[in-house]
């Protein structure tokens, strides 16, 4: 049976971790590569380093930090943000990192999916999409959910799947930082119409949020970031509780 995960996101600007609501009102909340190492002792499947400046001067940052870090971690490591060719992403896995996320640079240009799958394995490439709801369906957004696009997200989700993408990462922007649960219909939506894993994000307040991404959105996977951060939750709380929903997961 295949093991549901729960991935810590750790958004960095420069050379520190931050946390907002719907993309704004940062703070400050610690050390990237402290947190990381606790996360994973936490049990925790997956880190991901979100670049949310995503300058060429946080980018070098960031590379530092994913070197340092994957030297500490047992567990993989995905790094994303400010990501516009395969070259970008040849240098983010020479750094350290076991995947990279793409999104502006996606949308910009479909085929940098289909090169970087065909380059690296599409076990390395996760298409990372902000999405909003709309009169009909959910809209994609870029430049860190910014900019509205004219693409459907699930449509774009399923052109991502076939250009090769190992994963879909699927952040509701309605619900990011509300801490009210994540988009289940978005979720589920996304799940099932591609066949590759689905990582939902955006909204978690709870353990129970999480077991319902997976139980009721159909998600592979769920990140989470200020519930554990803010110690409202741990990893192994969440893993806990996801034991008693009988959701399998790794063993910490």
């Amino acid at each position: 049976m295949v093991t549901r995960r729960v991935i810590v996101c750790l958004d960095v600007k420069g050379s520190r971790v931050v946390k907002g609501v719907q993309f704004e009102s940062l703070r400050d909340v610690g050390d990237p590569i402290a947190l990381a190492a606790r996360y994973e002792a936490d049990g925790a499947d997956e880190i991901v380093y979100l670049d949310i400046s995503a300058s060429a001067e946080e980018r070098a940052t960031l590379l530092d930090l994913a070197r340092r870090t994957a030297e500490r971690l047992f567990i993989p490591l995905t790094i994303g943000g400010g990501i516009r060719s395969s070259d970008d992403v040849a240098r983010a896995l020479r750094a350290g990192a076991d995947k990279v996320g793409v999104n502006t640079a996606a949308v910009d240009s479909p085929e940098l999916v289909s090169d970087c799958a065909e380059r690296f394995g599409a076990q390395c490439v996760v298409v990372s999409i902000d999405a909003k709801r709309g009169d009909s369906g959910w809209r994609v957004y870029t430049h860190g959910g910014r900019t509205p696009t004219s693409l459907d997200a699930v449509q774009w989700a399923q052109e991502c799947a076939q250009r090769g993408a190992g994963e879909i990462l699927i952040t509701s922007i309605d619900r990011d930082g509300a801490r009210s649960g994540y988009d289940l219909e978005l979720t589920a939506a996304i799940a099932d119409s591609v066949g590759v894993p689905v990582i939902a994000s955006g909204g978690a307040g709870s353990a129970t949020h999480v077991c319902d991404a997976i139980t009721l959105g159909h998600a592979d996977a769920a990140l989470v970031a200020g519930i554990v951060h803010d110690g409202i939750t741990t990893v192994r709380e969440i893993k806990d509780e996801m034991m008693t929903h009988d959701i399998p997961i790794r063993a910490a």
